[in-house]
């Protein structure tokens, strides 16, 4: 019998072909209608205070569930993949995720929108990790990176274009029109996803009775050379996870604290700035039809900031460059705080947050890069990820509690709070800054 065929050099040393490019576009129209969902609850916020007779505050606990939602999905639709395979866990989140989003039009009260904006927030963030999996699989090493980077900008993509359409459309069909939106286009997709999404590879061979058929029936449209017709294939089994207590052994406490600390608190930061911006800008004076323009302006500084910062980031010191975009974010904030009705000044210091603020998004994963041996990376970066979705949780909660106690103005100078911590958190750490071409994607599998 023949040597078994390892699928990921046979996948590396090709081009990317059609058939690859039409899995990444998927799971970028994927993230798209996520990021879209995921943002939908702030820019649709203040029509539902206004429908409902809330106070600004009592939006949080809406928030809070979507975002505990998304926790829990990431946590455990990625373990649902590994058993039942990618493909089936991927279709069931948008499946959830699009259902429970249409369902929200309809609904006829706030404990109605609480449940179902949790029940979205397990499909949209569970789809996130098993489509990354997806993606970085069907993907050549060599450009792994650019592909996972290509695919995450969905998000944002996707909570610019919601924040378009509710500041243009949400005056004609209502709040409930967005997420009619929202829940019909993910559905539209499903059917898409149904046909031509395959299964993930690695599945077919660990964990689906070793279906070499159907590896070679995909391996055909990737591969151009001939297979031999008692060719056989396998994966290589990726080193046992280390556990959670090496993160606090030889000389590591120090960093893994720092880390999960940055993680915490810039979470904290950015997730109660995009949560809670279109209801600030409300408060603040602005119409609320133009109140979801700011997070169109944020979301596209992201977008325009994060492919040059992924390029840059094996390049140069990746604590240099958190310390200097938190010193940014702490000047944004306190900016914000002093813009008062100054739209265009904040509109651009809100725009600059894309970077000050939420610019960590894109660094922070690399910071565990030169941290951590190599052997203790995948770890790392999933408990400090997993300390950021608990600061998510908290940014959300207390930004509509600030809000109510200080203002606008206080909202924002307390943005600068959180922010101040994680650049303390990061001075702390000491790293071996990873050498040059050394990538996330390449650290983490």
């Amino acid at each position: 019998m023949s040597t078994p065929l390892d699928i990921a050099s046979l996948i590396d040393r090709e081009r990317i072909r059609p058939f690859q490019w039409t899995i990444f576009l998927l799971c970028f129209a994927t993230t798209l209608f996520d990021g879209f969902d995921t943002q939908a609850i702030a820019y649709t916020g203040p029509a539902i205070v206004a429908a409902f007779n809330l106070a600004p505050g009592d939006l949080a606990p809406i928030l809070i569930a979507g975002t505990l939602g998304m926790t829990i999905g990431a946590m455990t639709l990625g373990l649902v993949g590994d058993r039942v395979g990618r493909r089936p866990a991927l279709l069931g989140g948008v499946a959830l995720f699009s259902i429970a989003s249409l369902a929200t039009a309809f609904a006829s009260g706030t404990s109605q929108i609480l449940v179902l904006r949790f029940i979205a927030g397990l499909g949209m963030g569970g789809c996130t990790p098993v489509l990354l999996a997806l993606a970085a699989e069907y993907g050549p090493a060599r450009h792994r990176g650019a592909i996972m980077t290509g695919v995450l900008l969905g998000l944002p993509a996707g909570a610019m274009l919601g924040g378009l359409l509710a500041a243009r459309m949400m005056p004609v069909i209502g709040w409930e029109g967005v997420f009619v939106i929202g829940g019909a286009a993910p559905l539209a997709l499903l059917v898409l996803l149904w046909f031509a999404l395959p299964e993930s590879l690695h599945f077919l061979v660990t964990r689906a009775g070793n279906d070499q058929h159907a590896v070679r029936h995909v391996l055909a449209r990737i591969v151009t050379w001939p297979l031999a017709d008692d060719a056989r294939f396998a994966v290589h089994e990726a080193a046992a996870r280390a556990s959670v207590a090496a993160l606090f052994r030889e000389g590591n406490a120090r960093n893994t604290v720092a880390i999960w600390a940055v993680y915490f608190f810039n979470w904290i930061a950015w997730f109660m700035f995009l949560s809670w911006l279109p209801t600030v800008l409300k408060a603040s004076g602005l119409p609320a039809a133009q109140a979801p323009l700011g997070t169109v302006v944020v979301n596209a500084v992201f977008i325009v900031c994060a492919i040059p910062l992924s390029i840059a980031l094996p390049r140069i010191s990746t604590r240099r460059l958190l310390i200097a975009l938190l010193a940014l974010g702490i000047a944004i904030a306190i900016g914000l705080a002093y813009a008062e009705t100054s739209w265009g000044l904040v509109f651009t210091l809100a725009g600059a947050a894309g970077l000050g603020i939420g610019g960590q998004q894109i660094a922070l994963n690399y910071l565990v890069v030169g941290a951590y041996p190599t052997t203790l990376r995948a770890t790392a970066t999933g408990w400090a990820i997993g300390m950021g979705r608990v600061g998510a949780i908290a940014g959300s909660a207390v930004g509509g509690t600030f809000l109510n106690m200080g203002g606008p103005g206080g909202f924002y100078l307390t943005l600068a709070v959180p922010l101040a911590a994680a650049l303390l958190a990061v001075i702390a750490i000491r790293t071996n800054e990873p050498e040059a071409g050394t990538s996330l994607a390449t650290a983490a599998h």
